[in-house]
Parts: C-alpha cells; structure tokens; sequence
C-alpha cells in the first residue's frame, strides 16, 4: 500500500489565503486547533528536561506566527535553567523536581491583547479575570522582579 503523500503546511495555507469566499474560524475554533497536541508536547518537553537537569527548570512555550504564512500560528517548546525575561506570547512553567510538580508561572499574550485588556479592563469577562492578572504584572514590572528573583538576581 502506497503511502499518500500529505501537502506541506505552505501550500495548506496558500490555497487558504487564495480562496475567494475564505471562512473565518471562530476564536473557539482557533483556540482548540492551536491548542492541538498542546499538553501532549509539554510532556514531551517535560520528559526530556529531566534527562538533562538534575535540579528545577523552566518550560517555556513560545507562540509565534509564521511571517509568510499569516493564518499559521505555531508553538515552540523548549526547557531551560534559568526563569526567562518576560515577553508577549509567552508561557512558563517552573518544574520542581523534588516534588514532580509543574507550576505555571504566566501567560503573557500578543502585544495586542495585552493593550486591549488593559485598555478594556472594566469590560472583560470574569473568566479571564487571571490572564488579565498576567497581563498587569507583566506591564508594571512585577513578572519581571519575579523572574530576576527566581534566578537569584
């Protein structure tokens, strides 16, 4: 039996951009196909840092979109000693491998919803009372005291 061969994600994502009547996806839609795989590869990444660190570490996952491909966002894995700096589409974990557990620390989201929620603090709804929690931190400086802190600074 043949093997199919599959369409690279550049030409998926052309013949979208190409298509006269293109169908938006709802945010809901694209939060649970960017989310695809997502708890899956922070395991893979998990399990791969403890090989390497025998102490605590960082999971920082990186959310990036692609420069020629609009309508393709990605993200990015990868583990490491120290607490990074704080960034816009940013995630991190700190594992603490005396007690196996993975705590998250923040989500910081692209530049620009982190101008509307602080723009648009009185109206956000209750649900994302603690991204906006993040969002504040990360603008006045706290997550970045906490990171310097974190790395004995």
């Amino acid at each position: 039996m043949k093997n199919k061969k599959r369409e690279t994600i550049g030409k998926l994502s052309r013949d979208l951009l190409l298509k006269e009547d293109p169908i938006t996806p709802t945010p809901t839609e694209q939060m649970r196909e960017h989310l695809t795989n997502y708890e899956e590869n922070i395991h893979i990444c998990l399990k791969k840092h403890k090989k390497i660190f025998s102490d605590n570490f960082y999971i920082i996952v990186l959310t990036k979109k692609e420069k020629l491909m609009p309508n393709v966002i990605r993200n990015y894995f990868y583990g490491r000693k120290s607490c990074p700096t704080p960034d816009y589409d940013q995630i991190v974990y700190e594992y603490n491998q005396k007690d196996d557990n993975l705590v998250l620390l923040w989500v910081i989201p692209d530049r620009k919803t982190c101008k509307d929620f602080i723009y648009h603090s009185h109206y956000l709804d209750p649900s994302l009372k603690e991204l906006f929690s993040y969002v504040t931190q990360f603008k006045d400086g706290s997550l970045f005291k906490k990171a310097q802190y974190l790395n004995g600074e």
